[in-house]
């Protein structure tokens, strides 16, 4: 028997270290070719390490939420066949939870129990074995509704504190918002809006057209917003602050602020200025589902001019959104509600809704910022000028 070092690889641009997210595997445990190590975490993707063969642990080096330096040796394996700590052979990292991209790993011919990344997270942190849970996915896979299946335990102390560490994903989203609150001099700008005109046309819109996608009102927002960054190209930018540069785009890579298991993403529809309605809502929904899946690649994780967040029905009356580092500006929506206006001196029931906007004080003014979010107002409340060049 020989021994052979998995090793953490580099993943590029620039990256000298990553963090440990989940250990798969411990020592003494036996893995066939392709089971999952562990998981690792850049700051650009969380990626799954394979193992290149099959053979038994010997050990394993780091604790979860430890960063390592690329090239340090993580697991060691006693393999048949091998020279002595043969180095293993560099191969691709497959595909994690969150941000990474790759390949999809092969299934295990092991009988460890099939389940995404972000299902074993949660499986542990609500203390269920996969093991003791049947797999209804395809090949027997654990998916998110069998653990829904599964009753959390009760704790036996109404006392009981529940300790959980920041790591992962959740830590960097954490060191991405903290990095943006305190670098950037918010600012922010609300405005209610009468959507009930836009309202009244996606309604007439999606019984029209039952055969294309369902129209939420997102993609009218996002025609809005296009619109009105031509007459406001302050507010579509980039700043990096650090070389003191602001690059101001005439495309419009809209992000889309996306809740998963995992935290807060926000994959980018891009070229949103070429999209109609139905293409719009047709990419939101292939980007929200592959973020919430974890197969969200890099590319589409990055590159944002600008940010649009919304909690839809749980949106509140108003927020202070966070901007998008290294965006100067993110449009907040808040929930519809029906409630009373005064139209030409008389009490009218309307449909309205506020705009939260925050702002980056250094590059966009009050009145510029003002300016725009009215700018998007207008072609909300009249949305037939959204189309009209």
């Amino acid at each position: 028997m020989a021994r052979q070092i998995v090793k953490l690889p580099d993943a590029g641009e620039g990256t000298t270290e990553a963090e440990i997210v989940a250990w798969h595997v411990k020592p003494g445990d036996i893995v066939e070719e392709d089971d999952t190590l562990v998981e690792v975490m850049t700051d650009k993707a969380t990626v799954e390490l394979p193992a290149p063969r099959a053979g038994r642990v010997v050990a394993i080096h780091g604790e979860v939420g430890e960063k390592r330096a690329v090239g340090s040796d993580l697991v060691e394996l006693e393999i048949e066949g091998a020279d002595e700590r043969e180095p293993a052979p560099p191969s691709p990292p497959t595909r994690g939870e969150g941000r990474g991209e790759g390949q999809p790993a092969a299934a295990p011919s092991s009988a460890k129990p099939l389940a995404s990344p972000a299902v074993r997270k949660r499986a542990a942190d609500r203390g269920i074995a996969l093991e003791t849970v049947t797999g209804t996915g395809p090949g027997g896979r654990v998916t998110q509704g069998d653990l829904d299946a599964r009753p959390i335990r009760p704790s036996d102390s109404r006392d009981e504190i529940e300790t959980v560490p920041v790591i992962g994903l959740r830590r960097a989203i954490a060191a991405h918002l903290e990095e943006s609150h305190t670098r950037i001099p918010h600012f922010s700008y609300v405005e209610e809006v009468d959507v009930g005109a836009v309202e009244a046309l996606r309604a007439r819109l999606n019984a029209d057209r039952p055969d294309r996608p369902h129209l939420t009102l997102l993609p009218f927002l996002m025609r809005a917003v296009v619109r009105a960054v031509a007459a406001h190209p302050q507010v579509n930018a980039r700043f990096d602050d650090e070389a003191g540069m602001l690059s101001r785009y005439r495309a419009v890579h809209l992000g889309i602020a996306t809740q998963t298991d995992s935290g807060l993403v926000v994959p980018v529809v891009r070229h949103a200025e070429t999209r109609d309605l139905w293409q719009a809502a047709a990419e939101i929904a292939r980007l929200a589902e592959a973020a919430r899946a974890g197969k969200a690649s890099r590319d589409e994780l990055s590159g944002s001019t600008i940010t649009i967040s919304s909690l839809g029905p749980l949106g509140g009356i108003a927020a202070t959104p966070i901007i998008n580092r290294p965006e100067v500006a993110i449009v907040g929506v808040n929930k519809i509600v029906a409630r009373p206006v005064v139209r030409d001196g008389q009490v009218a029931v309307a449909q309205m809704m506020n705009l939260s906007s925050s702002f980056d004080h250094r590059i966009v003014d009050g009145w510029e910022a003002a300016s725009f979010i009215q700018r998007v107002k207008a072609f909300l409340e009249m949305p037939a000028a959204m189309f009209i060049d």
